[in-house]
């Protein structure tokens, strides 16, 4: 009804607004973008209006404004450990301050053996963890999956097979943390490689996959570069396999993946809670020699991560 009315007269809708209001899913209705942008030169009121979405709206090829200079973005992660297990004074988020200071110190601690696999297994969508653990958590993921494909994808882009994008993300899952192969990922479907290769850029707009960048510079020749490819939420990614912890405890190769994938989202969730730019890559040459992550912080600053396993 409120969508409806929305899409009938974008204008009148937005001057019935009252003097702070939350527009949710704001990207079905890009029209009203133009109205906001009006009404916010008329009134620079900072948090007058509060816009959420599932996918990105800069991205909607109906998009008519992308409200430059009068809009703040920020990116809501799903949930960080650090919030998950916030200890009473509120989450710590302070690692990476400590690691670019050179304050980081290694230290023994309990290992989490199983624990681990069990957090990997959660993920960290609110909605899932509200669930028990197992198939009714799985469920919550395949279903978000499937409402996700169905209502905001259709609003990017009109597709006929969506009923590919599902099967493309879980094949995405069994290659999280490897290099982006669009051959690989098109091997199992009847679609032609750029065909495929324009599904996974609609399911990085809607936060489900990422592709994480190399780093190189043009004086060293001999790197790869390939960006690697990870799932949003390892949560999702082993809904997606059909995995619970004590699956993944016995299968190495795909824990090693997913771990991989974990510690990346957790830095990229961190980061983005601090707000400083950071800039997240990945180094591997033609040797093999390979960091899973690399961090820029400003011109001068790069911290880097490599697990003990070997990739594929």
């Amino acid at each position: 009804m409120l969508r409806g009315a929305a899409l009938a007269d974008p204008a009148g809708f937005v001057d019935d607004l009252p003097p702070r209001a939350v527009l949710d899913e704001v990207q079905r209705v890009p029209a009203l973008f133009s109205a906001l942008k009006a009404t916010v030169d008329r009134e620079r009121t900072p948090g007058r209006f509060v816009l959420t979405g599932s996918a990105n709206v800069l991205l909607l090829p109906q998009l008519a404004d992308s409200l430059a200079g009068r809009m703040s973005l920020l990116r809501l992660h799903p949930l960080a450990q650090c919030e998950l297990t916030a200890l009473p004074t509120g989450p710590s988020v302070g690692f990476l301050d400590d690691l670019f200071a050179g304050r980081f110190t290694l230290r023994r601690v309990q290992r989490l053996a199983g624990d681990l696999a069990e957090r990997i297994v959660a993920g960290g969508y609110p909605a899932a963890l509200a669930r028990p653990p197992g198939r009714r958590r799985a469920a919550w993921y395949r279903d978000y999956v499937e409402a996700l494909v169905q209502r905001d994808v259709r609003d990017l882009a009109r597709i006929a097979s969506l009923d590919v994008l599902p099967r493309l993300l879980a094949a995405g899952a069994a290659q999280t943390a490897r290099l982006y192969n669009s051959s690989d990922l098109a091997a199992p479907f009847q679609l032609s490689r750029p065909t495929i290769a324009d599904y996974v850029t609609l399911l990085e707009r809607v936060f489900l996959l990422e592709r994480l960048p190399p780093w190189h510079t043009n004086q060293l020749n001999r790197l790869i570069k390939t960006p690697k490819l990870h799932l949003g939420d390892t949560g999702l990614a082993c809904a997606l396999l059909g995995v619970d912890a004590a699956a993944l405890l016995a299968d190495r190769a795909t824990l090693g993946s997913l771990l991989e994938t974990f510690v990346y989202q957790e830095l990229r969730r961190q980061a983005d809670a601090q707000g400083d730019a950071m800039r997240f890559l990945h180094f591997r040459d033609k040797d093999g020699a390979e960091v899973d992550i690399v961090i820029e912080r400003g011109a001068r600053q790069v911290a880097a991560w490599k697990s003990r396993r070997q990739l594929p």
